[in-house]
């Protein structure tokens, strides 16, 4: 699968950047550390004037690529969705026995992120924890609808709507297979966030992972 991540690009709407920071070393750069600072500061605290003296430039040159910092975050999510769509794709593709294929499916989803050395300039292990913390500040905003009309979270719906499809393969009598796949994928970043936060408040810990959780509720609804 790295092998073939390595060839693809991930895809992320146009419309969310001015400048491709695939492009250059310099868009490349600014992702890298923007992940680093974000994980380190926390969102609110970002700002493209502290990315760019992380990056030993201006910060005029990080607005070249984005034109606010929820540009940017909107950005990090598009391709976190985008990077786990072709995972789900390439780790359930030759699955024939739909069982097994959701199991796969929300083991891809929920699962603690591993980086992947293939695309060398994102951690995937930070970026991951930035999408269980700061993923709904990309979505719960005034222009949310507009955003979506234009095409903002094409990545994030095209996980779920792929969630949704397995998901009939196994139970075509099920009505909510929507509501069920949007569950698990934002569901388990939200016990990801409670299992490092609000221990009190979530079963899943150390050997009782969201993916173990998630599994076993689809597969009682489902069968």
């Amino acid at each position: 699968m790295k092998s073939l991540l390595s060839n693809l690009k991930i895809a992320v709407p146009e419309k969310i950047f001015l400048k491709d920071p695939e492009s250059s070393a310099l868009g490349k750069k600014i992702i890298g550390e923007s992940i680093l600072l974000i994980d380190e500061i926390g969102f609110e605290a970002f700002t493209f004037k502290k990315l760019g003296v992380k990056i030993g430039s201006n910060e005029s040159s990080v607005y070249r690529y984005f034109e606010n910092k929820h540009k940017l975050l909107l950005y990090l999510t598009s391709w976190y969705w985008a990077w786990l769509e072709y995972q789900l794709v390439f780790e359930t593709y030759n699955i024939s026995n739909s069982k097994e294929k959701l199991k796969k499916a929300i083991t891809v989803v929920t699962r603690t992120i591993k980086e992947d050395s293939s695309i060398s300039h994102i951690n995937e292990v930070v970026l991951n924890r930035i999408i269980i913390n700061e993923n709904s500040k990309s979505f719960m905003t005034k222009e949310v609808d507009t955003e979506n009309k234009e095409g903002y979270f094409t990545t994030y719906k095209c996980v779920i709507n792929r969630l949704q499809d397995i998901i009939a393969e196994v139970n075509a009598q099920y009505k909510y297979p929507a509501s069920l796949a949007s569950t698990i994928v934002d569901g388990a970043l939200h016990q990801h966030f409670l299992k490092n936060h609000f221990t009190s408040i979530t079963n899943c810990k150390k050997n009782m992972t969201p993916t173990t959780f998630f599994t076993d509720l689809a597969l009682k609804i489902l069968l």
